[in-house]
């Protein structure tokens, strides 16, 4: 089952189950994924629509803005507020593939410039897209990218 079917099928069942705050949660993972179908309407890849790997960097990216909220959320002292947005990264992680360990994520960087032969730092691009291309949802490349950077300069 694609990503799109998954959560289309968890969106039913938070419905059956009335499930409220999974079931705004879930709706928008689903307006992400359709926002992103819209922006690739006329493009050459309309075809292709949206892949897992997409739904995957959207879904990263809302963990992301959820976890600088709650953040945010805590330093005014608006407690209920970061604990909502908490719930939703937990909600969106069920889909997310497990996170690399700091040290599964060393040796991804590792075998990556071993897979490309990249000697220098002008092969960092290399590297980063191959990692992207195997790791997508399961490493943050905002740690990855000074990684490959020591490794290469």
């Amino acid at each position: 089952m694609d990503m799109r079917q998954r959560v289309n099928a968890a969106l039913k069942d938070a419905m059956k189950s009335k499930e409220a705050d999974r079931l705004s949660t879930l709706r928008l993972i689903n307006a992400a994924i359709k926002d992103k179908d819209i922006a690739l309407r006329g493009s050459a890849d309309e075809d292709a629509g949206v892949s897992d790997a997409d739904i995957l960097a959207i879904m990263g990216r809302m963990v992301k803005q959820r976890q600088e909220s709650a953040r945010a959320y805590e330093e005014g002292g608006r407690l209920e507020l970061a604990e909502k947005e908490l719930a939703e990264i937990k909600i969106i992680e069920e889909f997310l593939p497990k996170q690399l360990s700091p040290e599964e994520s060393a040796q991804a960087v590792d075998d990556a410039i071993a897979e490309v032969g990249a000697e220098s730092i002008r092969d960092m691009g290399k590297v980063m897209a191959v990692l992207k291309g195997k790791y997508t949802g399961q490493m943050d490349f905002g740690k990855a990218g000074p990684m490959v950077k020591d490794r290469l300069g």
